[in-house]
């Protein structure tokens, strides 16, 4: 039997944080960064920052590294949108 427990955005907001913050030193030493925006219906939106708005490599950095860190930690997430300035 399996016990499904649904977290608050507000738990859920702190997860994904913490997440961003284990990610971010990876990014500032290439000189980027990543910013934490809304959760919201399933969806994270980030803002990345710095030399990550100009990478050729964002939607790897965003789909293949932050977008699963963050799902398989954190079923409720369901995708992990990049939004700009």
């Amino acid at each position: 039997m399996f016990v499904v427990i649904k977290l608050k955005n507000d738990d859920i907001e702190k997860r994904i944080n913490a997440i961003i913050d284990k990610i971010r030193p990876f990014l500032l030493s290439d000189g980027g960064n990543l910013e934490f925006v809304e959760f919201k219906d399933g969806v994270v939106y980030v803002r990345l920052l710095g030399a990550c708005e100009e990478c050729p490599m964002i939607d790897i950095t965003l789909k293949d590294g932050i977008e699963e860190l963050i799902i398989n930690e954190i079923p409720e997430v369901k995708e992990v949108k990049n939004i700009s300035k």
